[in-house]
């Protein structure tokens, strides 16, 4: 990711298998967290969510998040990153969640014609290192 700090680039090899800790805003104005699997492309931040879930419907009322991706071996050293989703798509959604999956997991995702997987892009706007 060009513009993603260099000291953590580390966090987004699928290696790492970092965590990243998602912030959404509730209709109340309350804040909602949820952890998440995540990967990046070269500007975006990127993750997979089903369709309706709670993330989903606020992320569609008010695209501005919160992110916190922690180091898995070192929990005290994390990024803190404020951003918006710029984009939202389920074409190709499917093959990203199998691709979390794997990195996470090691093995396929298990796929579920009920569901319908959704991608959001989420462009970083500030950065705070700890």
């Amino acid at each position: 990711m060009k513009n993603f700090p260099e000291d953590f680039r580390d966090l987004l090899k699928d290696e790492t298998k970092a965590f990243l800790f998602l912030a959404t805003i509730m209709p109340d104005g309350s804040p909602q967290v949820t952890p998440i699997w995540f990967n990046a492309d070269d500007e975006h931040i990127l993750i997979n969510t089903n369709e309706g879930r709670v993330k989903d419907r606020n992320i569609l009322a008010d695209p501005r998040v919160a992110l916190v991706i922690q180091d898995p071996a070192t929990p005290y050293r994390y990024l803190q990153i404020r951003g918006e989703v710029v984009a939202r798509a389920t074409e190709g959604a499917d093959e990203h969640i199998n691709t979390l999956s794997l990195k996470y997991d090691g093995k396929p995702w298990p796929y579920r014609a009920e569901q319908k997987r959704v991608i959001y892009k989420i462009r970083p706007r500030h950065y705070d290192q700890h």
